[in-house]
């Protein structure tokens, strides 16, 4: 959706959509908007509570039947499972994707990576399919008068043109843009900390065949986990900032990663992204 500044200004029933990577302050806008009459609709909540709710909780019930006391309690139904998912905490969502390599280290076999791995995608294109609807739906039901979509660090992999253009056309796409500065603190960031990432197929390929030989490893159950995030994640950083360019040039809009931070209320909120518009 293109407007002006003052259109967007002027928009009695705003819509929109933050996209860029992880990190860069999208859940922390939303969390300001949330308070001030705004929609919050996150597409990380959305596929950990919808779409992978059942096998997260699987997971989590394989590893507790592992351990003797839980099974018993598991096997006669004295005690249930639930998936506690928050929009500030999606550590079921993210244990669940897992990280690839050595099983001794928490690491996952290549096939059951990769199963995880389309799940996780079939679990996004659906969530993302969900957006106008649920544009209709938090006006309708709960009386929102405004609605922000908090997409996925993941979304410039979906690779579905109709898709993002029935995003486009019902909300405005906004991009936060990090400087060169931000990226290098994002990729220290994940370096210290690396976590479970969704990565496309080829890339994948791609990327772990370079890995093993690089490393002189033959096969996945030699690789340290958190080594191998650790070492692909600048690749990753690098292959997707083209994506989300391309994506908010054919789509929408940019904004300073910095200006974002800078947002305090809604009126900045506005602000920022009116900046973004001739």
């Amino acid at each position: 959706m293109q407007l002006s500044r003052e259109e967007f200004k002027q928009w009695p029933k705003k819509r929109v959509t933050l996209l860029g990577m992880s990190g860069v302050g999208k859940t922390r806008l939303a969390s300001i908007l949330r308070d001030n009459n705004w929609f919050h609709y996150s597409v990380d909540y959305r596929i950990g509570t919808r779409y992978l709710d059942e096998p997260i909780l699987d997971n989590i019930k394989t590893q507790a039947m592992q351990v003797p006391f839980l099974r018993t309690l598991l096997m006669s139904d004295s005690i249930y499972i639930s998936n506690n998912i928050t929009f500030e905490n999606l550590d079921p969502l993210s244990t669940f994707l897992g990280k690839l390599g050595n099983p001794d280290l928490g690491g996952l076999p290549l096939q059951e990576f990769k199963r995880r791995q389309a799940l996780h995608l079939a679990g996004e294109l659906d969530a993302m399919r969900d957006v106008h609807a649920f544009i209709e739906k938090a006006e309708r039901i709960y009386g929102y008068p405004h609605f922000l979509n908090d997409v996925s660090g993941s979304l410039c992999e979906l690779d579905d043109d109709s898709l993002m253009q029935s995003v486009a056309d019902s909300s405005v796409m906004i991009y936060i843009e990090a400087s060169k500065d931000d990226e290098e603190f994002l990729i220290d960031r994940a370096q210290k900390s690396p976590k479970p990432l969704y990565y496309r197929e080829a890339f994948l390929e791609e990327h772990l065949a370079l890995y093993k030989k690089e490393k002189g490893i033959q096969y996945v159950a030699e690789i340290d986990p958190d080594d191998f995030v650790r070492w692909v994640f600048p690749y990753l950083f690098y292959a997707r900032l083209p994506r989300y360019q391309a994506i908010a040039k054919r789509y929408g809009y940019s904004v300073p990663a910095r200006d974002a931070f800078q947002v305090q209320t809604v009126d900045d909120f506005n602000e920022l992204i009116s900046s973004a518009m001739k």
